[in-house]
C-alpha cells in the first residue's frame, strides 16, 4: 500500500526526527493556503465551546463536540459563508 498523507506547515507537523514508515509519502500543502483545505476554516466554530474549559473526561469532551457538530449541521448558511469560496465549484445540492 502506498499512504499520501497530506499536511499544512505548521511546526508540531514537522520534525527532524520524525521517521516515516515505508509506503507513507507526506505532502505538504504550500504555506497560509487555507483555501486547499477549507475544514480549516471551521475550527473556530468548532471549538468555541470546547475553548477555555476544563473537562474531566475525555468522554465529555466528545460528547460536547458531538452536540456542537450536530448544531452545526443544521446551520448550513452558517457553513455555506466559511466554506464556500468564490471559485469553488457549485452544485444543486449546494
Amino acid at each position: 500500500k502506498r499512504i499520501i498523507l497530506v499536511l499544512d506547515q505548521a511546526g508540531w507537523h514537522r520534525s527532524g526526527k520524525l521517521k516515516v514508515p515505508e509506503g507513507v509519502v507526506l505532502e505538504f500543502l504550500p504555506a497560509y493556503s487555507p483555501e486547499l483545505q477549507p475544514a480549516e476554516r471551521l475550527w473556530p466554530l468548532v471549538d468555541e465551546p470546547l475553548a477555555n474549559r476544563a473537562w474531566v473526561t475525555i468522554e465529555e469532551v466528545e460528547e460536547r463536540l458531538e452536540q456542537r457538530c450536530r448544531s452545526l449541521s443544521k446551520q448550513t448558511e452558517l457553513l455555506k459563508r466559511y466554506l464556500f469560496y468564490h471559485w469553488w465549484p457549485r452544485t444543486k445540492t449546494c
